[in-house]
């Protein structure tokens, strides 16, 4: 049986929701959804530049999750781009302090 997945601290103030290659019209491409606490570690790990110790003690969960996080997220981000697909973020529009 699996852990219950606990609640992460996410900070994020964004100005757009969904990232795609130019020229392509919105019927023919792909999509990878970002979930907001991937969107979050890269904040914190890449443009931060936060160790992880400290990237995972901001949104509140460990380091081991934290890892797991940063690398599903860079996955996807990678992916995305090298393979030209579209990119959504999951993350209601809000400012400030949030809570997953």
């Amino acid at each position: 049986m699996s852990r219950p997945c606990k609640r992460r601290r996410i900070c994020l103030d964004l100005k757009a929701y969904r990232f795609k290659p130019c020229g392509v019209p919105d019927k023919d491409f792909k999509e990878i959804v970002l979930e907001a606490d991937e969107l979050e570690a890269l904040r914190l790990a890449d443009r931060d530049g936060l160790y992880q110790e400290e990237a995972a003690s901001s949104m509140g969960v460990s380091r081991q999750t934290f890892g797991n996080i940063i690398e599903r997220a860079r996955y996807k981000v990678t992916s995305a781009l090298v393979e030209g697909l579209s990119l959504r973020i999951n993350c209601p529009r809000v400012t400030g302090s949030r809570r997953k």
